[in-house]
């Protein structure tokens, strides 16, 4: 007697030469009704080896947007639906088992109706999964490359339980369970943020020692990562944040020379002034409108600007800023946008660097982690809310 007790909200069909009968029974737990299919199997191994031929479907919950969203998200504009995910042995995918998903800002723009942004990116259709960075445990696998039981990260969706193919999905890979870092650890600072941080920082700012650097929204995902890496790099780093106890971590924890909180200065101008009495020469920007007019005010000759986002103007066109071109010109400055994808051809050997300064001590990793799919909504309107600190996941398994 097989029972399929590792993932009990799983059901396996069997194949019409698999077996002359089977038994379902149903089991219920506090969130929902599950179905387990219970097989009465001869002791033979052409049945054996026939269980891998069989359809595999499970419940799947997942997050989607009820609307197109224009201005700060809420939690009403979310909601949780289920569908039932159809898994087959020719199908040439991979089921996972969703651990983690990562909440970032850039979702937001993929949920508007439309603007300039979306030439670039897919928007999402209401009622539709909302695709994410996430990892998760392999359940059944109709590719070599991937086995029952093995964890994986890559491109999956604010789901329960997600189905890809491997010639087709976006930076998937096997995760080394060896290593000793937290699965989290792979969404974050070995993921996406640590990709951005590392190629916007190294690869597009070109960093020089002594050099002097400011980060915006430097408690975020990628501000904290960037402001520690300029210190590696052996710049002078001031970050600025919306609490006061994110400066004090910006300095006290992650080693910064300066932090400020924003909201308490009016003139953002002569806030960096103050903090940079000789220029800005790299400014890694998060945030946009005021916050980047006032960097560009302060930066040196051949300054760099790396755009990695503007979360101040995904809510609020108004606040989109004006920048001095003036500036630009005569102080030969250069801004330049830039995806985490640009650099994927280098991210082995990111995550490798990375991960060695983890071991040493030089870097620190800081999370916010929601639990459950329900916290989903949430956890993303929090983002715009200024209320995560570090990187932004939702534990799900």
């Amino acid at each position: 007697l097989g029972l399929n007790e590792r993932h009990p909200n799983i059901a396996l069909s069997p194949t019409p030469r698999q077996l002359s009968f089977s038994v379902y029974i149903s089991t219920a737990c506090s969130c929902r009704r599950s179905h387990t299919l219970l097989y009465l199997l001869p002791r033979c191994a052409a049945v054996r080896r026939s269980i891998h031929r069989s359809i595999m479907e499970v419940e799947n919950r997942y997050i989607a947007v009820r609307h197109h969203v224009e201005g700060s998200p809420s939690v009403d504009d979310f909601e949780v639906k289920t569908e039932a995910v159809r898994w087959t042995p020719e199908s040439g995918e991979v089921l996972v088992r969703n651990m983690y998903v990562s909440i970032d800002p850039y979702q937001l723009n993929r949920m508007k109706r439309q603007s300039a942004s979306h030439h670039s990116v897919d928007v999402i259709v209401p009622g539709e999964r909302i695709a994410s960075y996430g990892a998760g445990e392999v359940v059944a696998s109709a590719c070599e490359e991937y086995k029952e039981g093995d964890v994986v990260a890559g491109m999956l969706a604010w789901e329960e339980y997600s189905v890809f193919r491997p010639a087709s999905v976006l930076l998937m890979s096997k995760v080394d369970t060896s290593s000793g870092f937290p699965l989290s650890y792979q969404l974050g600072v070995l993921g996406t943020s640590g990709m951005t941080a590392y190629g916007g920082f190294y690869e597009v700012c070109k960093p020089q020692a002594g050099e002097k650097v400011f980060v915006s929204a430097a408690s975020g995902s990628v501000g904290s990562l960037v402001g520690q890496f300029a210190k590696l790099a052996g710049c002078h780093v001031v970050g600025c944040a919306g609490t006061q106890a994110k400066v004090d971590m910006l300095k006290d924890k992650l080693g910064f020379d300066d932090a400020f909180n924003y909201k308490d200065e009016p003139d953002l101008k002569a806030a960096l002034k103050r903090r940079f009495p000789d220029g800005i020469d790299i400014y890694f920007e998060n945030v946009g409108g005021e916050m980047l007019e006032a960097a560009l005010a302060n930066m040196n000759t051949y300054g760099r600007v790396a755009v990695c986002g503007v979360i101040a103007e995904y809510t609020d066109p108004g606040r989109r800023a004006v920048p001095d071109l003036l500036e630009v010109i005569y102080k030969r400055i250069t801004l330049r946008g830039f995806f985490a994808w640009d650099f994927i051809a280098r991210f082995h050997e990111f995550t490798a660097i990375i991960g060695g300064w983890i071991e040493e001590g030089k870097v620190q990793v800081v999370e916010d982690v929601s639990d459950g799919l329900e916290s989903v909504p949430s956890a993303f309107v929090a983002l715009y809310r200024g209320e995560n600190v570090g990187k932004k996941l939702v534990k799900l398994a």
